[in-house]
């Protein structure tokens, strides 16, 4: 069985970081797949995916991190030629890709403990996401 569902919500842009555990896990649970996997992609060039322990402390250090790596205020060649000053975003955004992959074993995600599914939006300003899920498998 292949089977594909969308997960939109809103963001503030500047590396909001959306927990979407529990909608990936609703969507898995709705399609009584015992077996298989589900497989998540962001249509967009400055949006990610990864997974991360999502509690605060540790969600602000990413962020610190991303702005030693990646800073905001150097001048891309992307922001000259486009003039937008999103191409931190961009760059960001490559560095973690724009899909993941989970297993469903016994009709349930695989992850650890501490271990939740989170969206990074890296552009420079709010907007309207989707995560395209796409679960495979048997029931």
């Amino acid at each position: 069985m292949i089977q594909h569902a969308e997960i939109e919500f809103a963001t503030s842009g500047d590396t909001d970081v959306i927990d979407i555990t529990g909608k990936v896990e609703t969507l898995v649970r709705e399609t009584d797949l015992r077996s298989g996997m589900v497989n998540l992609f962001v249509p967009g060039s400055t949006g990610a995916l990864t997974t991360i322990e999502y509690e605060d402390a540790l969600v602000r250090d990413l962020k610190v991190l991303l702005d030693e790596l990646v800073p905001k205020n150097r001048d891309w060649a992307h922001n000259m030629t486009w003039g937008d000053g999103n191409g931190h975003s961009h760059l960001r955004a490559s560095m973690f890709g724009p899909s993941l992959t989970v297993p469903i074993v016994n009709g349930k995600l695989v992850r650890g403990t501490w271990q939740q599914i989170v969206f990074l939006d890296f552009d420079n300003r709010s907007r309207q996401r989707r995560v395209i899920v796409t679960l495979m498998g048997e029931k």
